[in-house]
């Protein structure tokens, strides 16, 4: 029988979300293992209480308080399967950090994620954005998701290609509620040539012999580089980047650039994708702040929390920078971080 974890209430959610917003969860569970999930699942049914899985918070806001149950994923663990001499998958569990995951399997001399080094969250959490920076998406090496299925209460294992990733997307964001991330798996390579194309991480690199360089060596300078432009949640709250970069067709393009010559944008298969962070800065945003929010003053992407603001000061800011966009560029600005609360 499923062992029931501690159900607590009224927890304080301040410290479980990057943005550091005030926000309770009426009830609250650690999740250790599948069976703990299991109960708690059961738990909430029985009473009928609405259920929130919560990571590391690095992609929510916190609008209100939960009026139900917060699963908190704590599964711990990572280990190697070999494959080959050279290859190996990584298998992480849900509630594994991210960036020491990403600075274990460097260290250990595998390549393929030391381009997402320092990006907030969970491994459990990762495939539901499809995280990505600096030219690597974690579809790029995700080999399969294990997760729970809640229409069936059954754990599945889903390949890559059952996953409908994207940009910044992805089949669990598609059915949002449905699969509970238990592990996944990533194959990884000692051989494989790393990423370094990215212009801000071959300006860092600079002359460097890139044939000798570690993955650590690579995941150190993205480190570098993106704690040029990235405030630390732990130090200024933040959700990371706040904003998707926009996909606005030939047509559309064309009439943007014939008003704005100087747009940042880069062709894609659905028409021309824009900084989203560029359109921020051009429309007067970037380093703006009130009593409580702001934008950053290196990255207009990324919103901060900067003297004890809401949920609700953040999704206001949010607002008017779509607005001030949308009326200069016409163009509309998707919100990445879900909203939770009342």
């Amino acid at each position: 029988m499923s062992r029931l974890p501690e159900i607590r209430e009224q927890v304080s959610l301040q410290g479980l979300n990057t943005m550091a917003v005030p926000a309770k969860a009426r009830y609250f569970a650690d999740i250790t293992t599948a069976d703990e999930l299991e109960a708690a699942l059961d738990w909430a049914r029985e009473n009928g209480q609405q259920t929130l899985v919560l990571g590391g918070g690095s992609n929510l806001v916190f609008a209100g308080d939960f009026d139900g149950l917060v699963l908190h994923m704590a599964l711990r663990g990572r280990t190697w399967e070999q494959v080959r001499e050279d290859d190996a998958v990584l298998v992480l569990a849900a509630g594994e950090k991210w960036h020491d995951a990403v600075l274990y399997a460097a260290r250990s001399g595998y390549r393929g994620i030391e381009n997402l080094a320092l990006i907030p969250g969970t491994a459990g959490a990762a495939p539901v954005q499809n995280i990505g920076a600096y030219g690597v998406e974690l579809c790029d090496t995700l080999k399969t998701v294990t997760a729970l299925d809640r229409t069936t209460m059954e754990v599945v294992e889903l390949p890559t290609a059952d996953c409908e990733f994207a940009y910044r997307d992805s089949l669990f964001k598609h059915q949002p509620g449905r699969y509970i991330i238990l592990e996944i798996r990533l194959a990884l390579s000692r051989t494989e040539p790393m990423k370094l194309g990215y212009r801000d991480l071959q300006e860092y690199l600079g002359s460097e012999d890139t044939d000798q360089l570690t993955p650590l060596a690579v995941a150190e300078a993205v480190m570098a580089v993106r704690r040029r432009k990235l405030p630390d949640p732990a130090v200024l709250p933040n959700a990371g980047s706040f904003f998707k970069n926009p996909v606005v067709s030939q047509a559309q393009f064309e009439d943007i650039v014939s008003r704005f010559p100087d747009v940042v944008s880069y062709p894609v298969a659905e028409g021309v994708k824009l900084a989203a962070a560029w359109l921020i800065d051009q429309a007067g945003w970037k380093g703006y702040r009130n009593a409580t929010v702001g934008v950053h003053n290196r990255q207009a992407l990324v919103l901060i929390n900067h003297s004890g603001g809401s949920g609700q000061d953040i999704l206001a800011l949010a607002q008017e920078l779509r607005e001030s966009v949308r009326n200069k560029f016409g163009v509309g600005l998707e919100q990445e971080p879900g909203i939770v609360g009342n």
